[in-house]
Parts: C-alpha cells; structure tokens; sequence
C-alpha cells in the first residue's frame, strides 16, 4: 500500500480512536441497562467474533448471552434478536420504532440514494411507494395474468431435462432452476428474457449474484462513516461499477418500453404508466421507478432459485420424503399431467417440504436489518436510537426450545399445525414480518412451489455415479441472499405417461 495511503488511514484511526475514548470518559455515568454480550474490542467492537458465517456465529453468542444481544460494531450499536418472543416484541410489539434502516452504503450507491423498497428509511415516501407496489405489481390479480407464461417456461424446463434424461446426462440442476426463474422474472418484470450480451457481455445473471454478494457483506462504511471515503475493501468500486451497468440497462428497458407499447402489461408498463399519469400522489420519477425495478428483479432473480434448490437438495439427501412427495403428486395430479398451478393448494405435503426447507435455509438468515428510529425498551433492556437491529431467524429455525429435533428435516412437523409463513408465527419468519414484511412473499412461494413440484413429479433423482444421499454437500455462501455453496449435480429420469 502506498505510504500517503497508510498515512491516512493511521490518521482517521487515530481520530476515530481519540472520539471512541472522549465518548468513554465524557458518557453519562447513569448508564442505561442495555442487552448483555460479549466484551468488544476498543473501536472494533465484536467483529473478531464474526466469520464468514456470521449468522452461525451469532447463533452460538446467543446460546450465552440470550435472545436479546447486544453487540458493538464499529461505532455502531447492534441488536441482536434470536428467540420467537424476542422477534415478536421487535417486529410486531415495538414494529413502528424499528421499522426504518440504517445506513447503507450499497443501497445507496445502487439503488439511487436508498429510494427502493427493500433498504429505504422509513417514512411517507416508502410507505407510499410499498402500497403502490404491493397494489400494483404484486397483487394475487397481477400474478395471475401471467401464469400462462409460466407454465410454458417450466413447460420448457421439464422439455429440456426430459432430453437430457434420454441420454442420461448429469445436469447442472441449481443452474437449470437459476435460469427459469431469471427468465420467469425477467418475462413478468421486463416483458422479453435477457442474455449476457445484454449487458454488454458481463453476464446478466452473475452481475446480479455479484450485486447480493456485495450488499450482503459487512461493509466497513457502513460502521465507520469516516473510513468510507478511503474504500478498504474495494466495495466502493465495484458497487459504483454495478450502479453504472444497471443505470445503463434500466435507462434503455425504460426507452424501449415508450417506443414499443404492447397489449400485455409488464411491471415496466405499469410503473411508467402511473409515473405519467401523476396518479401517484408523491414524487415519483425515473429514479424511483429504477430503484423498484431492481428490487424486484435483484429480489426474484435468485430467492426463489435458492429456496428450490435447498429443497431439492434436503429431497435428494432423504429420498423417503422425495418419495412420500411423489406419492402426493400422483394422487393430486396424475401420471398423465404436468403440475398447474391450480393444483399447488390441494397439495398440503408439498406445503410441509417447503416450510421445512425454509425453517432450516431461511434466504436472508439475519433478514434486512431494522433501525430503531427512537430510544425505545424492550424486556427491560434500553436500545438506544439508531441501533442495528438484527433478527436472526436461522437461529429461531433451530431453537430446540421451539422444535423438536431441530437440526433434522422433518415436513411432517407441519402436519395439523396451523403455522403459515406470512409473519403472524414467529417461530417461522422467513420472510419477515410487521410493515418490513416481504411484499412479493405470495410471488416467491409460488414460483417455488410451481418449479419444485415440476421437478419432483415429472423425474425421479439419481446422484451422480459413486455418490451417497448423505454426500450432498449442504454447506452455505453467506450473503443478502445465502445460497448454497456449490452447484448440485443430479441425473433425471422421466416419470410421467405423456410426450
């Protein structure tokens, strides 16, 4: 590193050392009762506890010092939320206090100064702007206007790994499930599927698994505001970058949708429709239009490929609920017939698979973190305004206080229990809950039901040669959205009596 570089980073520690102990010795000295925790580094806080799996690691924090966690990161105070109860107090008791969020440097360079729905602060605009989407773009009405398109893009899937099954090929299946669901979104969101060279020759699909990876690392910024300039780790560039690509695309889907109008309404459509009409009744131009537009597409593009493919893989790994799966889809749906969507309600063992798969592999393990926007007690403990606030639902997912067995993967512990995902049981918050819940929940659970139905029906699952069930490698990659770690290789065979 060059040494008027390192000078200046020693220059900020230095004053950012020198803030840290004159807010030490100048602090009230009636100190409020805050969460118990680990002792923290001076200036660090506790980021030496966390590794690269860092919602694991606050799993086992929280084993000592409990469901209410305090930590420091940086300059930061953070919560850490790790039991039914505690997140119910935080996301429904309290829900008005830490619905905001803080400050993030991703967000803010990529998605136009935090003006999208997933880490906008809370206030009129976001509030409007969720109505407006939830009631434009992710209504049950809108949903269904394209499940013709979907059933011809699955219908495609199965076409391609039935041949793939005549000549006994291993196929890629986490790529084949990444791209019907980037093509799903893709058709639904921007009315055509898009290819690498759409996007001059980057990848269309890695640019948005880099974008995920970049959001969801612990970005130094965002816990020592005054290092952000100096971009330690290089995120600065790349988000900058990926801001620059997106803009670019986005600004040209936009011009296209003007020029070319088409009978079938696309969420583009919808969105410039109401920016013209100046329906809205809030500010509402271009910039906000883009910022939903790559909510929903960063949002849809691998949520739902990630759910399915854990789900495929916890099947593979236990091939006795595969086939109890199986048995259900015979009996609903028939050897003679492809999966429609009209049949997902009747199939309540499917239900069971992937609120199961969801309780062991939540997407976002820690969610979108939450921002108090005022000091506020929960449990007899102070939060101070602007503290982190973390939900860790992959710890919820494996209490033992609240599942029975809860490292195994058993649907059948859904069976005559009424416990749904949309954020009313808190023991099973994958999607959220309160004014942050998610809004496309409805969207994502039936793309992931449709694909992992589709899969399950039309083939039977071999492993490649040499490989046991309990080989599957289930090891995680940590990020806003955490996938699994390597891609899962399988070799179909057809199952269905139909060409």
């Amino acid at each position: 590193m060059e040494p008027k570089k390192m000078c200046c980073i020693w220059t900020v520690l230095s004053a950012i050392a020198f803030v840290y102990l004159l807010r030490k010795l100048l602090g009230p000295k009636n100190r409020k009762r805050l969460p118990p925790g680990p002792i923290g580094l001076p200036i660090l806080g506790h980021f030496h506890l966390l590794g690269k799996n860092p919602h694991q690691d606050l799993c086992h924090l929280a084993r000592k010092y409990g469901p209410i966690m305090g930590l420091r990161l940086g300059l930061v105070p953070a919560v850490v939320v790790s039991s039914p109860a505690a997140a119910e107090l935080i996301l429904k008791t309290h829900d008005l206090v830490f619905a905001s969020r803080p400050r993030h440097d991703a967000a803010r360079l990529i998605s136009y100064e935090q003006r999208n729905l997933v880490f906008g602060p809370y206030g009129p605009y976001w509030r409007n702007m969720r109505k407006l989407c939830t009631l434009q773009l992710l209504s049950n009405l809108k949903i269904s206007q394209f499940e013709t398109m979907r059933k011809a893009e699955v219908g495609l899937l199965v076409s391609s790994l039935k041949r793939a099954a005549e000549s006994r090929d291993t196929v890629d299946l986490s790529a084949r499930i990444s791209a019907v669901n980037g093509d799903m979104n893709c058709l639904m969101i921007l009315g055509r599927k898009y290819a690498d060279r759409d996007m001059d020759g980057e990848g269309f699909k890695s640019l948005f698994m880099e974008t995920l990876d970049v959001t969801g690392q612990f970005n130094l910024a965002d816990y020592f505001p005054y290092i952000g300039v100096l971009d330690l780790q290089g995120l600065n560039r790349r988000m900058k970058r990926l801001s620059r690509i997106f803009d670019e695309f986005l600004e040209k889907i936009i011009e296209q949708h003007i020029h070319n109008k088409t009978e079938t309404m696309d969420f583009v459509d919808t969105m410039m429709a109401i920016m013209e009409s100046g329906e809205a009744g809030f500010e509402f131009d271009r910039r906000h239009v883009k910022a939903v537009l790559l909510d929903l597409l960063i949002a849809g593009m691998d949520t739902s490929s990630t759910a399915t493919e854990w789900a495929v893989s916890e099947l593979m790994r236990h091939p006795s609920i595969m086939k109890k799966l199986q048995q259900e889809l015979e009996s609903v749906v028939g050897l003679e017939s492809m999966v429609e969507e009209s049949h997902l309600d009747k199939l309540e063992y499917l239900d069971c698979v992937v609120k199961e798969t969801l309780r062991l592999h939540p997407l976002a393990p820690l969610l979108i973190p939450h921002e108090s926007m005022e000091d506020c007690e929960v449990e007899g403990f102070h939060i101070p305004k602007k503290s982190r606030i973390m939900v860790n639902v992959w710890a919820i997912g494996r209490d033992p206080n609240v599942w029975p067995d809860p490292e195994s993967f058993t649907p059948e512990r859904f069976i005559g229990r009424n416990i749904d995902l949309s954020g009313h049981d808190f023991q099973l918050i994958p999607f959220g809950s309160g004014r942050r819940g998610c809004p496309g929940l409805q969207l994502g659970l039936t793309l992931v039901k449709l694909v992992l139905a589709q899969l399950v029906h039309c083939f039977d699952w071999k492993l490649p040669e040499g490989m046991q069930p309990s080989d599957v490698d289930m090891s995680e990659r940590f990020g806003l959205v955490t996938a699994r770690a390597n891609h899962l290789m399988a070799i179909p065979s057809s199952r269905l009596r139909i060409h």
